[in-house]
């Protein structure tokens, strides 16, 4: 054989090793074993045509929450931080802030001290920083945000503390035929402008909490105007809700991280045929956080576990299952 062939040779064979090995697992950021293999099982049943499990393109509808489940949500939920932001930026224009609860304790930088009115009080700080602006400007203000804050502790932009093993599910199962979406708690206009980007999810299939809006003409042009009155609160009995609103579809994998989820993975649960329903449980302290029944954020409690035993629900051990977290960090859980 001339060297020039034994090259080629050599070459193709080196090429469809990776090929093959990329084909073999399109989870490479997940650990072997029974969290993983009840993803690709799943997966395998349900695109299977001509078996009982077999579900059309159509009805392959996969929802997840966000905070805690796609990216970060400690040491507060970014919105809230980006809320926290907007009213240090509106100060000046409201000097009654400064003996107004929860706004004078943010203004001396006490967060705790104003987030103790529980969500009255983390209402009220979404409601007059979300509000009083177009659709528009607020848009802005969020794209503009998100470029350049940075997470506390990871000194990332939040658009980075994603994780890397949720981004190659949601691929995983798109190039299987599945629509994803997201059903947050969050607010539905300050995730819209930046998930399909950072997680490949339009804004039409992000479904959310929302404020009230109302048509008017400025300057002779059409604007919708965010009004300080809240609309939806997608959470909890609420995700169930906004899925039959936003999707008209039944899910058949649902994924989620706290108690807010329970509704959502029942709902899933419900339907005929093949289900998952996954939790992710944050009990990795040096990659992340760990944390579940005593957080006020993302509260994953003992009741929640018990509920996952007793429906077969799969929980994903963050410290175990993941082998990378993030994208900028792959250093195995130790």
């Amino acid at each position: 054989m001339k060297p020039i062939r034994i090259i080629f040779t050599l070459l193709a064979i080196a090429i469809a090793s990776i090929t093959t090995t990329y084909a073999q697992d399109q989870l490479p950021s997940w650990n072997d074993g029974a969290t993983k293999k009840s993803i690709t099982d799943f997966i395998a049943k349900v695109t299977k045509e001509g078996s009982a499990d077999f579900v059309p393109p159509a009805e392959r509808i996969a929802t997840f929450d966000n905070d805690g489940t796609l990216w970060c949500e400690q040491p507060l939920y970014f919105q809230l931080l980006f809320a926290l932001d907007r009213v240090k930026a509106l100060a000046p224009q409201h000097p009654e802030w400064k003996t107004k609860e929860p706004f004078a304790s943010l203004l001396r930088g006490d967060v705790k001290g104003a987030l103790a009115g529980g969500e009255h009080a983390m209402l009220e700080i979404i409601i007059v920083t979300h509000a009083g602006m177009t659709t528009a400007e607020f848009e802005k203000i969020v794209a503009d945000w998100i470029e350049t804050a940075k997470h506390p502790k990871f000194k990332r932009p939040y658009t980075e503390c994603v994780y890397q093993p949720m981004i190659e599910l949601l691929a995983y199962l798109r190039a299987n035929g599945f629509k994803t979406f997201i059903v947050s708690g969050g607010g539905i206009e300050f995730m819209r402008p930046w998930t399909e980007k950072v997680y490949g999810i339009p804004p039409e299939q992000v479904v959310g909490s929302s404020i009230k809006t109302k048509y008017e003409t400025r300057d002779s042009k059409p604007v919708l105007v965010r009004l300080p009155e809240m609309n939806f609160i997608d959470d909890k009995a609420g995700k169930p809700v906004g899925i039959n609103e936003h999707i008209g579809r039944r899910p058949i994998a649902a994924f989620g991280n706290s108690t807010g989820d329970q509704q959502m993975l029942e709902w899933t649960q419900a339907g005929s045929g093949v289900r998952l329903m996954m939790l992710v449980h944050h009990d990795d302290a040096a990659r992340e956080f760990a944390y579940g029944a005593e957080s006020k954020i993302g509260t994953f409690s003992d009741a929640l576990m018990v509920e996952a035993k007793k429906n077969d629900w799969t929980v994903i051990s963050m410290k175990d299952d993941w082998k990378t977290i993030f994208a900028f960090a792959s250093q195995a859980a130790p």
